[in-house]
C-alpha cells in the first residue's frame, strides 16, 4: 500500500496530480511532495517537459508573427507541439498509475527530461 503524504494523498495520487496542468502542478508537487523522491521526480519531469514545451511555444509564435504569410508554417509547427504535448501528458499520468507512483521516466522524451529532472528533484530539500 502507498504511504500517505504529507497532504494525505498516496504516492500514486500525488505522481499523476503532479502531471495534471503541467508545470504548474508539477511546481506545486515538488514542494508537497518533498519527502518523498519519487514525486519529486515525477513534479519535476513535468516541470522540464511542460516548461520546454511552453517555451517553445512561444518561441514559435513569436517567429511566426515577425515571419508575415511565412508564419503560418510556424502556427502548424505549435499546433504539431501541442498535439504532442497531449501525447505525451495522457501517457505521463498513465503511466504515473500503473508504475504506483514510483519513479518512471516519462514515455517518448524520458531520457532527455530525465537528466534535467534528477537535477531539480535534488535541489530542493
Amino acid at each position: 500500500m502507498n504511504q500517505p503524504q504529507s497532504t494525505g494523498l498516496d504516492k500514486k495520487t500525488s505522481a499523476i496530480l503532479a502531471y495534471a496542468l503541467g508545470w504548474l502542478t508539477g511546481i506545486i508537487f515538488l514542494f508537497v511532495g518533498r519527502n518523498d523522491p519519487d514525486v519529486k521526480f515525477h513534479a519535476s519531469q513535468s516541470i522540464v517537459f511542460f516548461g520546454a514545451v511552453a517555451v517553445v511555444n512561444v518561441v514559435l509564435s513569436i517567429v511566426g508573427s515577425l515571419l508575415g504569410a511565412l508564419g503560418i508554417l510556424f502556427s502548424l509547427a505549435g499546433l504539431v507541439v501541442a498535439v504532442f504535448a497531449v501525447v505525451v501528458w495522457i501517457m505521463a499520468m498513465v503511466r504515473a498509475n500503473s508504475v504506483g507512483g514510483v519513479r518512471a521516466e516519462l514515455p517518448i522524451v524520458g531520457k532527455f527530461t530525465a537528466p534535467y529532472a534528477d537535477r531539480l528533484a535534488n535541489s530542493v530539500k
